[in-house]
């Protein structure tokens, strides 16, 4: 199936068979997590074990109720750093965040923004070099999505339906924390003076947000207006693709809002 041969599959059933972990098979037949966990689903099925379907109520579909900070941070995520994509070997697909490995506290608030958003689904990490992948799969990802198409972010409109602009109004600190914690940062710039005829160096902190879709960085800066805070285009090699948050006032609220990365 898909480049794995029928004594691959068959080896693989055996070990889960003998109480062997999912995880523990993929590394040791170096066949991805989700091939074993769908060949051992088929597997369960096919000898009548699965409890039933396992079909998870949708907020948008069946009015589940939705944990509306985390899917804020969430959201914010997903605009950033995230894709949505479906594999042919499984049946739904995945929506994927991509965290530098170096900050095991933003994997921790993604993976639990996760769990409330999607109470009722597996979410893993995928190790690879330098990264974590925090996914987890879902037929409803569309439904909850929207912005989810072909091609990259930038090279297509991106527009909040008006129940995700109602959120994002409700929690506007969580939206802009994910986003930060995409595709931002905080930073300490310095610049000298002179004072009393003495050249001084002055150290002062800023935030960065950094995204090449047009409409992406108005959804920040929208909501940065929206919360008072003052920023700036800050454009480099002739691209407008970097916005600034370096006023005194501003830079306090965000890192009582916000914060580094970590």
């Amino acid at each position: 199936m898909n480049g794995h041969s029928t004594e691959v599959r068959q080896r693989a059933i055996t070990l889960l068979r003998g109480g062997a972990k999912n995880a523990d098979v993929a590394r040791r037949l170096g066949v991805p997590l989700g091939t074993i966990g769908y060949w051992k689903h088929l597997d369960r099925a096919k000898r009548g074990e699965c409890p039933g379907k396992h079909d998870p109520r949708c907020p948008r579909c069946h009015g589940r109720e939705l944990d509306a900070p985390a899917y804020s941070y969430l959201l914010g995520l997903y605009l950033g750093d995230g894709h949505i994509s479906h594999y042919s070997e499984h049946r739904v697909p995945n929506l994927m965040i991509t965290c530098c490995g170096s900050w095991p506290g933003l994997m921790d608030l993604c993976e639990q923004a996760m769990r409330a958003v999607f109470p009722d689904n597996s979410v893993c990490r995928v190790r690879k070099t330098g990264r974590r992948n925090v996914k987890v799969y879902s037929k409803h990802l569309p439904c909850l999505f929207p912005q989810h198409g072909p091609g990259k972010k930038h090279e297509r409109p991106i527009v909040l339906e008006s129940w995700q602009q109602d959120i994002v109004d409700a929690h506007p600190w969580e939206f802009i924390r994910g986003l930060i914690h995409s595709d931002g940062c905080r930073i300490t710039n310095w610049t000298t003076r002179v004072v009393g005829g003495e050249r001084k160096r002055y150290e002062y902190p800023r935030y960065f947000f950094t995204n090449v879709s047009d409409d992406i960085r108005q959804l920040f800066t929208d909501t940065l207006d929206r919360l008072g805070i003052g920023w700036t285009h800050c454009t480099r090699h002739g691209n407008p693709y970097n916005i600034s948050v370096a006023r005194k006032a501003s830079v306090a609220l965000m890192d009582a809002h916000v914060g580094p990365k970590y």
